[in-house]
């Protein structure tokens, strides 16, 4: 029967188009993480300091989701959407003046605007998804959808690894595998950054022609009007929403579980260089071990989505978590390539975890809190701006309690996996509890 479809006929279009929106912020997301490293060697700054492009980049949810559920609210998720892409154009074309200037600032400005169309577009896209058909099927719709988020990672980082990072004189070594851009003389230097500084900003204005085409093919299409259900309801006025929300147990629980995992993803992904590198391997091959990573973890959305067919979905969700945490342990604990190799399997686990987390939160929400509540999955997000420079203040250290500090560092996203699995069986209980009082 149509009403038992995962996406029911009448959607199946838009449920595609709009699909291509989760690559879109997949692609900024991972050609973002190696820049990093890079930013770290050519504008010669700390690990920390250099950390502060994920602050900028998911700083800019935080400040924005809120704003998009409310211009969602009250005219559509179309809206929503062109809202998204023209800012994430925008930030995209920032970066010809961020590479003039050679201004870190600059860059971590023009990724704060790119972000606030990524806010739009995560605030409008995941609760639409959802939306497009049966309420029993939405977490495992939301996961196909979101399945095709790591494609868009992919191509993000396969144009870091093949484009950008290889092309960076800055990372060139001596015989020893050490870096020399630091011992140049000042003028060669300058050469080097005008040059690197350029190879890092193409992809970004590409991205931005691309970001504007899809601009026009989406104003020119008709979008179910799914997104002005609230509108009509009386009872939807922002206050009420806000009470409701903060007295939902199940659901406050879940934007703090959100925040954890987007914490130990951003940390997981972000550092997979530093830690190559004290292996003596290079940036762009380093970036090869991250997409290896990513192609792991898009192979993790689809068979999860498989399996929450036949699994509870909270049951999966703590699985799935404790063996994210088991990888990290080792990759703590070893210190050698097995370590590497370790934290490259994190990504297979944390493949559901994201619109797992999501559904299961929004499920709970009234119909006519969607919009605010997927606000506040998406400022979740905020969790990748606030870990990651802490994880690179513990790398500045060089060495903790007779280990690497890159290895210890990795307690951080272990804790963030605790935190989840802790989620997922709390919020199994609360579930069944709610089932039970249903019944009665």
């Amino acid at each position: 029967m149509e009403g038992n479809k995962l996406v029911p006929r009448k959607y199946l279009f838009i449920f595609c188009l709009i699909t291509t929106l989760f690559a879109l912020w997949g692609f900024a997301n991972d050609i973002t993480n190696p820049m990093v490293a890079a930013f770290q060697t050519l504008m010669e700054i700390s690990a920390a300091k250099a950390s502060l492009i994920q602050f900028a980049f998911y700083g800019g949810y935080a400040t924005m989701a809120i704003p998009a559920a409310l211009l969602i609210r009250r005219y559509s998720y179309k809206t929503g959407i062109l809202t998204g892409l023209l800012l994430y154009a925008i930030g995209a074309f920032m970066f010809i003046p961020a590479a003039t200037y050679q201004q870190f600032s600059w860059f971590c400005l023009s990724l704060y605007v790119l972000t606030f169309g990524l806010a739009f577009l995560e605030t409008s896209a995941n609760p639409f998804i959802l939306s497009l058909g049966p309420r029993e099927t939405a977490t495992r719709r939301l996961n196909l959808a979101q399945a095709f988020n790591p494609l868009g990672s992919l191509c993000g980082m396969s144009v870091a690894s093949m484009y950008v990072l290889p092309a960076l004189i800055s990372d060139r070594r001596n015989a020893a595998g050490e870096i020399i851009f630091s011992s140049l003389p000042a003028a060669q230097k300058a050469a080097i950054r005008v040059h690197d500084l350029d190879m890092i900003r193409n992809p970004y204005v590409m991205i931005g022609c691309v970001v504007l085409v899809l601009f026009v093919a989406i104003s020119l299409v008709k979008i179910p009007s799914l997104g002005r259900a609230e509108k009509n309801v009386p009872d939807a006025r922002v206050k009420d929403t806000m009470k409701r929300l903060v007295h939902n147990k199940p659901y406050r629980e879940g934007v703090v579980a959100q925040m954890f995992y987007i914490a130990a993803q951003i940390m997981v992904w972000t550092f997979i260089i530093q830690y190559a590198d004290r292996l003596g391997i290079n940036k762009a091959d380093a970036q090869n071990y991250n997409i290896i990573a990513m192609l792991l973890f898009l192979t993790g959305r689809f068979t999860s989505t498989f399996l929450m067919k036949y699994v509870n979905a909270h049951k999966l969700l703590l699985t799935f978590a404790c063996l994210a945490g088991l990888c990290t342990v080792g990759t703590i604990l070893l210190t050698d390539i097995r370590g590497l190799y370790c934290l490259i399997g994190i990504s297979a686990f944390m493949s559901l975890m994201f619109p797992t987390i999501y559904g299961i939160s929004l499920n709970t929400v009234r119909p006519e809190d969607t919009s605010i509540g997927a606000a506040f999955l998406v400022m979740a997000i905020v969790g990748g701006a606030i870990m990651p420079p802490l994880q690179g203040m513990i790398i500045d250290l060089g060495n903790v309690c007779g280990m690497p500090a890159v290895n210890f560092s990795y307690v951080l996203p272990l804790v963030c996996f605790v935190i989840v699995g802790i989620y997922a069986a709390r919020s199994d209980r609360m579930d069944r509890a709610g089932a039970r009082q249903g019944r009665v």
